[in-house]
């Protein structure tokens, strides 16, 4: 029997990220759904492997989840996140929403940066974790006086849908600033609600021509917690900021794994 150069440890496991679903129905049935781009973008863009968390609110527990996971993401989503938790305005009848996926991500992810667990949002997590904070949404943003129209177009082909729409600025010594050492970049654009006011213990980390927020980290979080109002996960590899932005958080996720394994005293 041939043996292994490289015997298992606990250092060689790739780290682990939890990849938080949507619960839909299809038909008559429940499910829980994560698209693949997300989950593609965690495995080979961060060098992680991915696990898939189902919205179930209080039937599974936080400190449980937290345990098994070595970095978490929260992604987009076609609903929206219930105004009654930022004390917004009612949303238009018919409007997809996901009270589970509230339930589970929403005290998910404070615990989680508290913990010192990294955290990436995309879009609805960027929301999500906006409106965590304190923060507050605007529901069209298309509507507000001064702003652009962030909406794709539904009609056009998905590389065009998730094409660059426009130019974002980094925040000067920020955290996007310093994983990709640019000024700014080319964004896709993905969504009708936003960033109305940023929640407490926020800073803006990226900022559209119209001044809307476009990311923003965590103050003074002991690990990295970041979220993007765009969709690096499109076709991440041929985009050196989408590429720069899951390597860095693969990196942290690797540091905290780190973190949590037993110090082997010499024998």
């Amino acid at each position: 029997m041939i043996k292994s150069s490289f015997p298992p440890t606990p250092t060689r496991r790739k780290p682990v990220v939890g990849i938080c679903a949507d619960r839909r129905m299809l038909g008559a049935h429940p499910f829980h759904l994560v698209g693949e781009k997300y989950i593609t973008a965690i495995v080979e863009g961060a060098g992680a492997f991915a696990i898939l968390l189902p919205s179930l609110g209080e039937l599974q527990d936080i400190d449980h989840t937290l345990s098994l996971v070595d970095g978490l993401l929260f992604t987009g989503s076609p609903s929206m996140v219930h105004p009654q938790h930022y004390q917004g305005p009612d949303l238009e009848p018919g409007t997809l929403l996901d009270a589970h996926r509230d339930a589970t991500t929403l005290p998910l992810i404070r615990r989680a940066i508290d913990q010192g667990v990294p955290v990436l949002g995309i879009c609805r997590g960027f929301q999500e974790m906006n409106v965590v904070f304190g923060g507050s949404l605007l529901q069209k943003i298309h509507e507000q006086p001064g702003r652009l129209d962030h909406r794709e177009d539904k009609e056009a082909e998905l590389d065009v849908q998730y094409g660059p729409a426009h130019p974002v600025v980094f925040t000067t010594a920020g955290l996007l600033h310093r994983i990709t050492g640019l000024a700014g970049t080319q964004v896709n654009s993905v969504h009708q609600q936003g960033v109305d006011r940023l929640g407490t213990g926020l800073v803006a980390e990226a900022i559209a021509p119209d001044g809307l927020i476009e990311a923003f980290s965590v103050v003074d979080s002991p690990a990295f917690a970041l979220a993007v109002q765009w969709h690096p996960e499109w076709r991440f590899a041929g985009n050196p900021v989408s590429a720069s932005l899951f390597e860095a958080f693969g990196e942290a996720c690797r540091i905290y794994q780190a973190s949590r394994l037993p110090v082997m005293k010499p024998e």
